[in-house]
């Protein structure tokens, strides 16, 4: 036990010490400080056609990218992940297309696992943060152990938020990592399919559906946070 536990000390100071060293090199280097901001405001602008064009700048390291942009929007919570699906299927064609998406996504929730595992809730929240965390604690509690699955397969539950609160579970990696592939691969052939076979405004109108989608997370963590402060300050009264 004792072993275990200096294990996960060690595990949850590396995990920080590389999170503050990534934090430093963001603040330190003007370049990859606007690079990173540069791609956070194209992936926020709900414009597929902008993010098929930034992807295809970087030429022939266009797909390596993508999957990095990938696993870059799965640890930044509130970037849409499904405009670099569509992006994906529009560049590279629907099926290579979702499976870049599909295989990213696979990395980035992994990432979100193992972070939430080796941090705790504590430094997770303010990683990840609270509301959006607290957006997908209910489904744990209604789904149990079948909420990998289950949130997997609703797409305006936040992709995740559900994978950075099942680190805080007593889930175990591999089931979450099956429930993970299995539950993301018929939204991932959607979207996939989406964005390789329509074009002009039949595209233009499922990226307003799926932004609604992602709105509505939006709302729902927006609302969760609320509720949380009215009722510590409801508590404060009555003490």
């Amino acid at each position: 036990m004792n072993e275990t536990k200096k294990m996960f000390n060690w595990t949850r100071a590396g995990l920080l010490l590389a999170l503050c060293v990534a934090g430093i090199v963001y603040l330190a280097v003007p370049s990859v400080n606007d690079w990173i901001n540069h791609a956070a405001s194209v992936l926020g602008s709900a414009n597929v056609d902008a993010v098929i064009e930034y992807i295809r700048s970087f030429g022939s390291y266009a797909m390596a990218f993508s999957f990095f942009l990938m696993v870059f929007s799965s640890l930044i919570a509130p970037l849409p992940a499904f405009m670099i699906t569509l992006s994906n299927a529009a560049i590279f064609g629907w099926w290579q297309g979702a499976l870049l998406s599909w295989s990213s996504a696979m990395v980035g929730s992994a990432l979100c696992f193992l972070l939430a595992r080796g941090l705790g809730r504590d430094v997770v929240e303010k990683f990840a943060g609270k509301g959006a965390l607290a957006s997908v604690e209910g489904y744990f509690e209604k789904y149990g152990t079948k909420t990998i699955l289950v949130c997997r397969l609703l797409p305006f539950v936040s992709f995740d938020a559900v994978s950075y609160f099942a680190g805080l579970t007593p889930i175990k990696f591999l089931p979450f990592f099956i429930a993970t592939g299995l539950g993301q691969t018929p939204a991932t052939i959607v979207y996939s399919y989406v964005g390789g076979m329509l074009t002009g405004g039949a595209r233009i109108m499922m990226t307003g559906l799926l932004c609604l989608f992602a709105l509505s997370i939006l709302v729902t963590i927006v609302k969760q946070i609320y509720t949380d402060r009215q009722s510590k300050k409801a508590e404060k009264v009555h003490e």
